[in-house]
């Protein structure tokens, strides 16, 4: 028996909606254990700032700017990965958008907005990089769902809930589909960590959350990633199909 480290030296890791939070977060844990990282997000704008974020720490890096909802997008952004690094070893599904409404007034197009980006994004990526990976016999995908898609807890985002349920159940069959073929899928579930998407919920109730939480807070930068690397890594070739809440215990009330 050999020890397993998180070494990602010669692989290829995808992160979506790497651009900032959480995603960036990611990408810099896989690009500092040696992985070539491809971040993507739909604005250039956040991109830019991401991409030298990384590069001025030594990783190496490319930004893609890609639309997860839209299949032509995904196809032709898959195509120019594999045509400038070859090949492609783990893809990181983070990329979502939330919008709060009452269940009784969200807007359709928002509704549709949110479904599209977090569980239609989370198949076409999977879809696409997927058919690379059954060829090559060889793959680790992880998608980011929340622990909002294992509860109905989370008050006035339904379609953030019902997409974030979907990706959890998409992954388990993915997992069931490909583990023949040696491709792993799993999943993690965060609870509440300061994003840009969370920010405003956090500034109004952090400390309702905290009072929710057995830990007493919200998660911290640098809480996710490694759990995110280790689902990635030889330590779990024996684990697909799975999902784990990072979330100071809440899923254990």
């Amino acid at each position: 028996m050999g020890t397993v480290s998180f070494d990602f030296k010669g692989e290829v890791v995808i992160v979506t909606g790497g651009s900032r939070g959480l995603g960036l977060e990611i990408a810099h844990a896989f690009g500092y254990a040696g992985a070539q990282v491809v971040i993507t997000a739909r604005r250039d704008q956040w991109l830019t700032e991401a991409e030298k974020f990384l590069k001025d720490r030594a990783i190496s890096v490319y930004a893609m700017t890609c639309d997860v909802a839209d299949a032509s997008s995904v196809e032709q952004t898959v195509q120019q990965i594999l045509e400038k690094c070859g090949k492609i070893d783990v893809l990181v599904n983070n990329a979502g958008l939330t919008w709060g409404a009452p269940a009784e007034s969200m807007p359709f197009d928002r509704w549709r907005q949110v479904i599209d980006a977090n569980i239609t994004g989370t198949f076409l990526m999977s879809q696409a990089v997927g058919r690379h990976m059954l060829e090559r016999n060889k793959g680790a995908i992880i998608n980011v769902a929340s622990i909002a898609g294992l509860g109905g807890g989370q008050l006035n985002t339904i379609g953030y809930n019902a997409s974030k349920a979907a990706v959890i159940n998409l992954t388990r069959a993915l997992a069931v589909e490909w583990g023949p073929r040696n491709i792993r899928l799993n999943c993690i579930a965060p609870g509440m960590f300061r994003t840009r998407m969370t920010e405003a919920i956090i500034e109004r109730a952090e400390g309702i959350y905290n009072a929710m939480t057995p830990m007493g807070r919200i998660g911290q930068s640098g809480e996710l990633a490694p759990t995110v690397l280790f689902l990635a890594s030889e330590g779990a070739s024996y684990i697909t199909g799975q999902v784990v809440p990072i979330d100071g215990g809440r899923t254990a009330q």
